[in-house]
């Protein structure tokens, strides 16, 4: 059976620590733990909330009403681990439950290469394919084979092949559809190989000593992509309150090219739109990092996509920061900016 306990305060289970206690908590250690919980607090008609890492959500002060049922599922095997020496490639299949950068570091030590650049990403691994998570010139989509979820609505278990995920940037089929699939294990496609894939972003390139298209060592890429989340307060660290955050509160805008501002970047998108930077609007609009400079919520003082917790805040304050910024940048160049983490019991 799994783990009941009594109520518990969820900001002790996000990244940035806050959030109210659950009126139930469940932890599900097996895909049968899992799904069953799911389906007991369904058929009794409560609220359910999945709870993986905790590092993309932002919890009502309040708390939440219903089940909390936090994934602890684990294993992480290859297909090569039977089958003998490699032949390109591997099929690795992970549990929901395992940590994303434990698994990243596992495919730097054994030459899996296709994820190395999304080193540093809290959180855990059934989350990823949910929010398409990304970083550094690559995402999850680039590598997903598979995701295998339990199906809500049709209480049974649906394994999804990649070009079925529905992918976009920050977004899923998953996403789309919040709640009703509960992902129980995710199947990477990976090479072999002491290589990394081609880096593709700039500063990262800079940071390796080579040209945007060129490989490196996949160890080097991980180490060198840490140091650049580190330096932003992207890597979490109990005692740095830059990191008590949900990462980037706020998604690059994807927008009609005559609505870029003079001087913000575009980056072509397949469907004729561009892609600019939430974080050029945010300085543009005056708001610098660090902003306001006291209280307690803040704008990182490393890099102004991230709201952060400096200790005492409530998700009420961390939400009043986050309405000065977006409404700042849309009365400023006209675009509002949409949240990345989900918000659970509150709006924005």
């Amino acid at each position: 059976m799994p783990d009941l306990a009594a109520p518990e305060l969820l900001g002790d289970h996000t990244t940035l620590r806050l959030g109210g206690p659950a009126a139930s908590y469940v932890v599900a250690r097996t895909p049968e733990e899992l799904t069953g919980a799911v389906t007991t607090a369904d058929e009794a008609g409560e609220e359910v909330l999945v709870l993986g890492g905790g590092s993309n959500l932002v919890i009502a002060d309040e708390g939440f009403p219903g089940v909390v049922v936090e994934v602890a599922t684990t294993g992480v095997r290859s297909d090569l681990d039977d089958a003998g020496p490699a032949c390109g490639g591997t099929l690795v299949t992970v549990a929901a439950g395992e940590s994303w950068d434990d698994l990243v570091a596992t495919a730097a030590e054994r030459g899996w290469a296709g994820i190395e650049a999304l080193a540093g990403i809290p959180g855990r691994v059934g989350a990823t394919p949910i929010q398409n998570v990304g970083a550094y010139g690559q995402d999850v989509s680039q590598t997903i084979a598979q995701v295998r979820v339990w199906d809500r609505v049709l209480k049974g278990y649906r394994t999804f092949a990649n070009a079925d995920c529905r992918f976009g940037y920050r977004t899923s089929r998953f996403k789309s559809d919040p709640g009703r699939h509960v992902v129980v294990e995710v199947t990477f496609q990976l090479r072999v190989g002491t290589l990394s894939e081609p880096v593709a972003y700039a500063e990262l390139a800079r940071a390796l000593g080579v040209e945007i298209g060129e490989r490196a060592p996949v160890a080097d890429v991980r180490a060198a992509v840490l140091g650049l989340r580190r330096g932003k307060g992207m890597v979490l660290d109990p005692a740095d309150h830059d990191t008590w955050s949900a990462g980037s509160f706020f998604t690059n805008p994807v927008i009609d090219p005559a609505a870029v501002p003079d001087g913000a970047p575009a980056y072509a998108q397949a469907d004729g739109r561009v892609k600019t930077s939430a974080a050029w609007l945010i300085e543009r609009a005056g708001f610098g990092k660090g902003h306001p400079g006291h209280g307690p919520a803040t704008l990182s003082t490393k890099h102004t996509l991230a709201l952060t917790n400096r200790g005492d805040a409530t998700t009420k304050d961390l939400l009043v920061l986050a309405r000065e910024i977006r409404d700042g940048v849309e009365s400023r160049f006209g675009i509002r900016l949409e949240n990345e983490p989900v918000l659970v019991g509150v709006e924005l």
